[in-house]
């Protein structure tokens, strides 16, 4: 009979010495990639959100104006005051409104349709080197206007 040194307890703590930095070292940079990539899709989602929101207000109030250019000021007053108000910063910011429904006579079915267009920054998300600068994103919002009221 052989006798043959098995490993004990105390060798198999010396051999594994220094694993669990090592293995920190390795997964934690894609781990924290995770953590960005998590980061940036909730800022754009949010941002989504706003924009959406900010349309919807856009339309709303440019249904309840009795002039096509008073429902485009009020579109654009209404959007970038929602925005302000959600606490989102655009780079950019457009809204563009359909007035044609204005044209139409009092007694037809007729909606306004407004488009809110934000620039949001993600540079300053210093999570992920080399990130794009911008992300733009859309919403689009309908409202019926009053379908007895005088139209100009």
């Amino acid at each position: 009979m052989s006798t043959t040194s098995r490993p004990t307890p105390s060798r198999w703590v010396r051999a594994d010495r220094g694993s669990a930095t090592l293995e920190l070292v390795v997964w934690a940079p894609g781990l924290f990639l995770i953590i960005g990539v998590l980061v940036v899709a909730g800022r754009v989602n949010s941002a989504h959100a706003a924009v959406e929101q900010a349309a919807t207000e856009a339309a709303r109030t440019a249904s309840s104006a009795r002039t096509a250019t008073g429902a485009q000021d009020l579109a654009r007053s209404s959007a970038r005051t929602s925005l302000a108000e959600q606490g989102l910063q655009c780079t950019s910011t457009t809204v563009n409104l359909d007035t044609t429904a204005f044209a139409t006579r009092p007694g037809q079915v007729a909606t306004v349709s407004a488009t809110v267009t934000c620039t949001v920054r993600l540079s300053d998300l210093a999570l992920i080197p080399g990130l794009p600068g911008t992300r733009t994103v859309h919403g689009t919002s309908t409202s019926s206007l009053d379908t007895f009221r005088e139209r100009s």
